[in-house]
């Protein structure tokens, strides 16, 4: 018995390592793909490209997942990719080549961060009294300075610097009740002394957006502020004195000056009233910018949509300016560039078209150029254009050289779909309604193949050319997009990947290699007209390869239009094709959804069972159903009054959880009524309502050492609940159908983190939940993260059985349940955690995690079994394979699924069944994307590489043929035993 048990304590912590991913799978049974984010659109933040002598262009943008970023300008491959932390805090120079890190430094505390707005001003701590001048000077946030006067007025706020060899010039705005007015600030270069300031008579009207700069290559031409101010274009000279007057340029009136990035060669674009775009420039001769030419045709028009303007500098330093626009009469984008004159000629404007699809990847709201040398006007400028749809491209002249999905990025569902056999869509497609002699001559021309595969099946016997589950499914090749390539492999690794985001977009991914299969843009219905967005709220496989036919997904979501309106939409999708299913949106258009609910959802499900119908309830707690045919209806009516929900309600701070049961109205829809109410604690905010998830399970129960058993208790009811507060983080479990609380516990909240870092998981009788702890009570504790792992079973103690599946809610026994639960010291922070999923249910579970150092990692539950025993294993211990308790969960590189790959801030893992029972799939998303498999219990019913078949095969053949020499044998012996007898 002792060496059994050393055997088996040897194999419990050797089974992390034989799971783990072997060097020989990476790139095989999983995938990554990284992503940079969607591009911010500003000016200072946009896509724009650098180029160093001797290198290649390179794309340099910061995005909206606090990303900077590096991109190939050949192929949009990644350079760099560097995660920023909060706006404005630290200050750091990047070799962009190379993404080293040459200078950082801290400029302010993180939560000392404020938004550069006129109208909301923060004082810092830092302050300085004005010589002559009752006046403060205050720094806040390291990187703005204020005026205030006696009284507290806030008189001024900088944002831009003008430097020359012996003077710095600071401008900023004066604000007072009545006016912005521009404010002036000069400071010797070598010392910091303030030289002068002045306040110009003035009204901005456009904050610190509506002020330019410009300089000049010349030293002998002053730097100038321009502004605009009541229709008419104003600037200043900024000499040290400031004693200059302000001059105005003549001409027609303008409604807008556009920042087009060439400050320092004294250019920018100013709209006319009815938005034609001229370009202006910094004037040696006068004192003052001059318009120096007019883009023909930009006047505001039906034929054309409204116009980018944008500047950049060839290689050599000569400056150009774009314009690109849409045009509705060509159906094309185009782009026309001005070369201003250079000493030798004079400037002209070239153009060409090119094909951008708006029905893929939405409208153009950014676009950035890049010139090899403005002489060789031949030659088209790269244009990268960043799209409302989270698109990235690079274009040369009409030509698209790549396209970043960064939509991607943002994914706010997902689902994983089942394919269908390659016979079954063949049979699907050719032999529907098929006539008699069709379908003889049909088959009689199928026979054909029948030598074929007899060889194809006798090779699969005799040789290693069979299915593998350590083996690529498909092709490596990401341009896999012909629907009618699309079948399961043997093993059912090779799935559909259908994901939505909030930039109003589905894909459909393959599982395979990560490849986007198709795409479709969500309309806004009515609300075009208007403006808004789509936001998606549930994802639901309705139909399956086993329904018959092709899968099919319905997208649940909220539009939010503009003016104010919000509407429950529904996108029924093929999950194959990407087509509409409804059939209201034809091929390659625009996806137009159907307006289910005039209002907002509260909550959706699907229905158990095989019907696969969707319940939505709106704001008034009525239940819509989808499809809503005469089967899904009836469907509903029948298990309706087993249904219990669980909704959010109250308000800020006062929130509540209230059970509902549905009803039938008489004359009207089904409603939820509500049967129970739990009260949160005043302050308390939901962070998330759990649902166990449904599916097979194939053990009722967990047979003990000594023979009895632990019943698990698998109320369908049950949910789990996280809250914060800002000093209490919570989790709950609860019964929806009368609000008993089946386990509580409270966690101090993290004070630096300012909220609950709290995640959890439930299934079948399992919770697990992850937080950070912020107590310790005595010495050699410390803070860190916990991992707690909960399993509850039915009755007070072993073999004691309530049949808590089918006990009703009400009775007495709900409640007779017995808790079990340990703790552990986790080793990293998380961003999401989940459980592996198998078709039938049979092999264990473990928990997939995502942790805040870029790792998917994965625990085994024989790891987190609350049962671990803190002495030394008995001899019933050791039969259950029960480890002694310890209470630190190493960090063993061998349960990291995502090897050496970053997978950046996951913000949620999805696991999914395969065919063969031993393996689940799973696929992370967040910034990056990444899908792998695992098998919790291993590889048990799939024979692995070394199997030798060929030997198998001789083998059963050398018995057959004993057989057949020796039965006759066998046969004469009996009968001469017979005459014997």
């Amino acid at each position: 018995m002792r060496h059994f048990y050393l055997l088996g304590l040897i194999l419990a912590n050797l089974s992390p390592a034989l799971a783990a991913l072997h060097k020989s799978d990476v790139g095989i049974v999983d995938w990554h793909q990284p992503y940079v984010g969607v591009p911010l659109t500003s000016l200072s933040t946009a896509p724009t490209f650098h180029n160093k002598l001797g290198r290649a262009p390179i794309v340099l943008t910061a995005t909206r997942s606090n990303v900077l970023a590096a991109l190939h300008a050949s192929n949009g491959s990644l350079v760099i990719v560097s995660l920023s932390g909060p706006g404005g805090a630290f200050l750091r120079s990047i070799d962009y080549s190379t993404g080293q890190l040459l200078l950082e430094k801290r400029l302010h505390p993180p939560q000392a961060s404020y938004l550069l707005d006129p109208d909301d001003f923060g004082l810092g701590t830092t302050v300085a009294v004005m010589e002559e001048s009752p006046d403060i000077l205050a720094l806040t946030c390291g990187h703005t300075v204020q005026r205030i006067g006696e009284d507290g007025t806030l008189f001024s706020i900088y944002a831009k610097l003008v430097t020359t060899r012996s003077t710095v010039y600071v401008v900023g705005i004066t604000k007072s009740p009545s006016s912005q007015t521009l404010h002036v600030t000069s400071l010797s270069a070598l010392t910091g002394e303030p030289l002068a300031f002045v306040d110009v008579p003035s009204n901005i009207t456009e904050g610190l957006s509506g002020i330019l700069s410009l300089s000049s290559d010349t030293t002998t031409v002053d730097p100038r502020v321009v502004w605009l101010e009541a229709g008419t274009i104003r600037s200043l000279g900024l000499v040290p004195n400031l004693k200059e007057k302000p001059t105005s340029v003549k001409g027609p009136a303008y409604n807008k000056i556009i920042d087009i990035g060439l400050q320092g060669k004294g250019l920018f674009v100013a709209l006319k009233t009815d938005d034609t775009g001229r370009i202006l420039k910094l004037d040696a001769e006068k004192a003052g910018p001059k318009v120096i030419w007019e883009f023909s045709d930009s006047a505001k028009s039906d034929q054309f949509a409204e116009s980018f303007y944008l500047g950049g500098l060839d290689k050599d330093g000569m400056p150009y300016i774009g314009r690109v626009f849409w045009s509705f009469m060509l159906g094309k984008a185009a782009v026309h560039v001005y070369y201003p004159p250079l000493a030798e000629s004079q400037g002209f404007v070239s153009g060409f078209t090119f094909d951008f699809d708006t029905q893929k990847h939405g409208i153009i709201s950014h676009v950035a150029s890049y010139m090899t040398n403005t002489k060789e006007r031949n030659l088209p400028p790269f244009l990268v254009l960043t799209t409302t749809t989270g698109a990235v491209q690079l274009w040369q002249g009409d030509i698209v050289q790549w396209t970043r999905e960064e939509g991607l990025s943002m994914l706010q569902v997902a689902e994983m779909v089942e394919l269908p056999e390659r016979k079954s869509i063949t049979a699907h497609i050719v032999h529907q309604d098929e006539m008699f002699v069709k379908r003889i001559g049909r088959q009689l021309t199928s026979a054909k193949g029948l030598p074929l595969s007899l060889f194809r099946l006798l090779n699969r016997f005799t040789t290693a050319s069979f299915a593998s589950a350590h083996r690529r499914v498909v092709p490596t090749s990401l341009t896999t997009t012909a629907s009618d390539s699309l079948a399961r492999d043997a093993f059912g690794f090779r799935q559909v990947i259908v994901a939505a985001n909030d930039l109003g977009k589905i894909y459909g991914l393959d599982s395979s290699n990560g490849a986007v299969l198709w795409s479709r843009m969500l309309g806004l219905g009515w609300a075009a007209k208007v403006g808004g967005k789509v936001i998606p709220s549930k994802l639901f496989v309705v139909r399956t390869v086993i329904d018959g036919g092709s899968p099919e997904v319905v997208l649940v979501t909220q539009r939010w239009a503009n003016n104010g309106l919000v509407d429950t939409v529904i996108f029924h999708v093929n999950a194959l094709t990407g087509e509409d299913v409804s059939g209201k949106s034809p091929a390659g258009a625009v996806l137009e959804g159907i307006d289910l609910i005039s209002g907002p959802l509260l909550e959706a499900y699907q229905l158990p069972g095989s019907s696969k119908a969707i319940v939505i309830i709106d704001e008034f707690r009525q239940a819509y159903i989808y499809p809503e045919t005469p089967t899904n209806e009836k469907a509903f009516a029948r298990v309706a009054s087993k249904l219990n929900i669980a909704l959010r309600a109250g308000r800020l701070g006062q929130r509540q959880l209230k059970g509902h049961h549905f009803n039938k109205v008489e004359g009207g829809r089904t409603t939820a009524f509500w049967t129970w109410v739990f009260s949160l604690p005043a302050g308390e905010e939901i962070l998330s309502i759990i649902s166990r998830p449904p599916g097979p399970i194939a053990s009722l129960g967990k047979v003990l050492g000594n023979r009895t058993t632990l019943y698990k208790h698998l109320n369908p009811n049950l949910f789990a609940v996280t809250t914060t507060s800002p000093n209490t983080c919570r989790v709950y479990v609860m019964d929806a159908a009368k609000g008993t609380i089946v386990y509580h516990t409270s966690i101090a909240a993290g004070k630096g983190k300012g909220k609950c870092d709290l995640h959890a998981t439930l299934v079948e009788n399992w919770l697990v939940y992850v937080y950070w702890d912020e107590e310790y009570q005595w010495v050699g504790q410390t803070k860190g993260q916990r991992l707690v792992s909960v399993e509850f079973y039915e009755g007070s103690q072993p073999d004691e059985k309530t049949k808590s599946s089918e006990l009703s809610p009400y009775s007495n026994k709900s409640l007779d349940i017995t808790t079990i639960e340990r703790s552990y010291v986790f080793p990293h922070a998380i961003t999401s955690i989940a459980t592996t999923t198998t078709k039938f249910g049979v092999s264990t579970k473990d928990v997939i995690v995502a942790n805040a150092n870029g790792q998917i990692q994965s625990f085994p539950r024989l790891l987190l079994n609350p049962r671990r025993t803190t002495n030394k294993p008995t001899s019933e211990d050791q039969e259950e394979w029960l480890l002694q308790y310890d209470p630190v969960l190493p960090d063993d590189a061998h349960r990291v699924l995502s090897h050496n790959y970053h997978v950046a801030n996951v913000r949620r893992i999805l696991t999914s069944p395969a065919y063969l029972e031993s393996t689940s799939l799973v696929f992370a998303y967040g910034l990056d994307l990444f899908f792998t498999r695992v098998a919790p219990s291993g590889t048990f019913d799939v024979l692995s590489e070394t199997f030798n078949k060929v030997q198998l095969v001789f083998t059963i053949c050398g018995l057959a043929a004993a057989i057949m020499v020796t039965r006759p044998m066998v046969r004469r012996k009996r009968l001469r035993e017979k005459w014997y007898q």
